[in-house]
């Protein structure tokens, strides 16, 4: 009688599928965790924000149709550089919002793009984040724009290049704190969500960091913290 060599001992087969069941369960893949939100660019329309520029632009299909002028956040409250998309559109949420509202899905707050009765401050850094209108061209957005519409603020998460980045402490937020809290988790200080959301678990991280790495306990970001997790030089 020949004997069949390419089949395996039972015995050996099932310890083997133990352990592939093993290593497979046991050990999940991991996921990186993004320090900015990513929105895939879907639909007919999208807008860019340049901060800089004070402009809000319209694209349909990939092309410019239309620019507006447009005042962001001070440098206090800046408005949140990153990508997003408009997920509500409501009329008249009082005025200082003007007659329009369309929302953004930024994770750590409320923002959105509004109107204003306030004229005088387009074209100026003079928000609490959200980005302002003319009253006439956010009407005109809001009928142009779907719900859905990928929303992108450019710009650099920790402020405008050339000036030291602004000092955080519990109650901030914003991209600048998510970037923090990402740094703290990397070097194992922070065991919680980089919501943006500087928060008591924040501050408890941020201390020990700070303590370790002979910096004033104090809870701040300061520029010296910024220089210490490699931020900026």
């Amino acid at each position: 009688m020949s004997t069949n060599h390419s089949l395996l001992p039972r015995a050996f087969v099932i310890g083997l599928l133990v352990s592939l069941a093993y290593f497979t369960i046991g050990f999940p893949a991991a996921h990186a965790e993004p320090s900015l939100p990513i929105v895939a660019d879907q639909g007919l329309y999208s807008i860019e924000v340049r901060p800089l520029k004070h402009q809000l632009i319209v694209r349909k299909q990939g092309l410019r149709i239309k620019v507006y002028p447009i005042a962001v956040g001070n440098p206090s409250t800046p408005t949140p550089v990153g990508e997003y998309k408009v997920i509500y559109k409501g009329k008249n949420w009082g005025p200082s919002f003007g007659p329009r509202w369309l929302g953004l899905n930024v994770p750590w707050g409320i923002y959105g793009i509004h109107g204003t009765n306030q004229p005088h401050s387009i074209g100026q850094h003079l928000s609490h984040g959200c980005i302002r209108m003319r009253n006439k061209d956010v009407k005109e957005l809001f009928d142009m724009i779907p719900i859905g519409t990928k929303v992108t603020i450019y710009g650099h998460v920790l402020g405008e290049p050339g000036r030291h980045p602004r000092s955080l402490a519990q109650g901030d937020v914003g991209g600048d704190v998510q970037l923090i809290q990402s740094r703290l988790k990397s070097a194992g200080y922070f065991n919680g969500t980089c919501d943006g959301k500087f928060g008591p678990g924040t501050t408890a991280a941020l201390k020990k960091y700070q303590a370790d790495h002979h910096l004033a306990r104090n809870g701040v970001v300061s520029v010296k913290v910024y220089e210490a997790l490699g931020l900026i030089e």
